[in-house]
């Protein structure tokens, strides 16, 4: 059953400086199955342990960079003309029968293209011919070949639909049975997730404000994806990049972040963004006027996630670290949910902050998996990167409740209350926020932060979608 921790209490403010943390026991509550994600036709992924091209790329992009793991749009494999081929080798044979493709520019253009199998890469086989990207998004895109038996595929690129580049992100190759060369879109708003719920921060400033872009509900519903930062991964997720460095979302924030906040309008835009309205939700401690007013009371969190990539380098109390999940409220932040992972250590850790609206009031940190220490040992159950988990948080009354959720093992459960933390005044309102709040500022320029979400659910009483 779930019990109060022994709390640390410490001094730090808005996720900056963490100091050294005190200890806190946490209970050992019932397992609970950790959701199955969809993977449609994607039966085994075969490594692929080589790839080769007519020596004709652009020279700062090479065929290596399709198959590094790197999907930021830099790593990609260019090449100019018509007819220009990329091979894939398996290194043994294997039954083929789909193929997993990030096109750089995917949201802009549509590349043609065809692919081959061949078992000794001479005699070739057609698998799918003069077929075309969706040109609507920039994540992964799933390409169903004809079955067949091959060691090597080929990928013969025909421009795009606006110049003769071939350009390629990030390639898989899979097996699929009953393959027929039919292409499915993964697409980020058709994963399961309820977008219209939502509206994105991305660290660009398209719109010259001199802060970060906001993407709201209607245009993530409508199928909005980043080739940097926020597309459909390959596993049926939604990939949410962060750089250290980029356009914040305003200028009393120090770090840069790709996160969902939580938007109960749904694209009402005659409801206002802030204050105890429709689009926002109260405490069910708060008076019934605030409860009537409210767009939904308490609030439940479900999320499963795998988080990709942390900083290596920096400020020591910053590196490896972000927070994955939130409550905010109009100033404040009941629960800021992190994961941090030190680069000595195989695993990280989890452990979340509560911030209280009573003045002088310090922080309260409570540790649930490992430690959030600069110098933290390797936690022998942690969370390694790419490890899928889910956490949930609940928010009845005044009662905090943070739930870390792994496949096969105990639950881990954390209660707080916060009665004393003035969050159920008639003036304060909630939202959740989900995805990658990069907490570091001081990391070589080319790191980031990464996180692939699989699942995100939002529940509130009185919350029409949730009724």
């Amino acid at each position: 059953m779930n019990v109060f921790l022994a709390l640390a209490v410490l001094s730090a403010c808005g996720g900056g400086s963490d100091p050294e943390p005190g200890p806190v026991v946490i209970a050992d509550p019932p397992i609970i199955d950790v959701p199955d994600t969809p993977v449609g036709c994607n039966n085994v992924q075969y490594q692929i342990v080589a790839v080769t091209d007519d020596g004709l790329f652009n020279a700062d992009y090479s065929p290596a960079n399709t198959i590094d793991g790197n999907t930021a749009p830099d790593s990609r494999w260019s090449s100019e003309g018509v007819a220009q081929e990329i091979i894939f080798d398996l290194g043994t044979i294997n039954p083929i029968g789909s193929l997993k493709v990030k096109w750089h520019n995917g949201a802009e253009r549509q590349a043609n293209f065809s692919i081959e199998a061949s078992s000794d890469n001479s005699v070739w086989q057609s698998v799918l011919a003069e077929s075309t990207s969706s040109g609507r998004h920039s994540g992964f895109e799933q390409v169903n070949v004809t079955s067949s038996e091959a060691r090597y595929v080929k990928i013969i690129g025909m421009g795009n639909s606006q110049n003769e580049w071939n350009s390629i992100v990030e390639v898989e190759v899979h097996s699929c049975e009953g393959a027929d060369g039919q292409l499915i879109d993964l697409y980020p708003n058709e994963l399961g997730i309820e977008l219209v719920d939502w509206y994105l921060s991305v660290p660009t400033d398209e719109d010259n404000s001199g802060t970060s872009d906001s993407i709201d509900e209607d245009d993530l519903a409508a199928g909005y994806t980043n080739s940097e930062y926020f597309y459909a991964s390959a596993d049926n997720g939604i990939v949410m990049r962060s750089p250290s460095y980029g356009f914040k979302t305003s200028t009393n924030t120090s770090y840069v972040r790709v996160e969902l906040r939580e938007m109960l309008r749904r694209g009402d835009r005659s409801i206002r963004t802030q204050g105890v309205n429709k689009n926002n939700w109260v405490f069910g401690a708060a008076s019934n006027q605030g409860q009537a007013a409210a767009g939904g009371v308490d609030g439940e969190l479900n999320v499963t996630l795998a988080v990709n990539n942390v900083t290596i380098s920096g400020e020591n109390y910053q590196i490896g670290r972000l927070v994955i999940g939130q409550i905010h409220a109009n100033n404040d932040e009941p629960i800021r949910l992190y994961y941090r992972k030190l680069p000595g250590n195989d695993k990280g850790s989890v452990y979340f902050a509560h911030e209280s609206r009573v003045e002088g009031s310090d922080e309260v940190y409570a540790e649930m998996i490992g430690s959030r220490s600069n110098s933290a040992s390797n936690p022998s159950d942690g969370i390694a990167l790419d490890e899928k988990f889910s956490y949930r948080i609940n928010v009845t009354a005044n009662l905090l409740t943070v739930t870390i959720i792994r496949e096969g093992k105990d639950n881990i459960v954390a209660d707080l209350d916060m009665s004393n933390s003035l969050f159920d005044e008639d003036d304060q309102y909630h939202y959740f926020k989900v995805g990658v709040y990069h907490l570091n500022n001081s990391s070589d320029p080319d790191e980031y932060a990464q996180a692939t979400f699989y699942e995100i659910r939002n529940a509130h009483t009185g919350y029409a979608k949730s009724e």
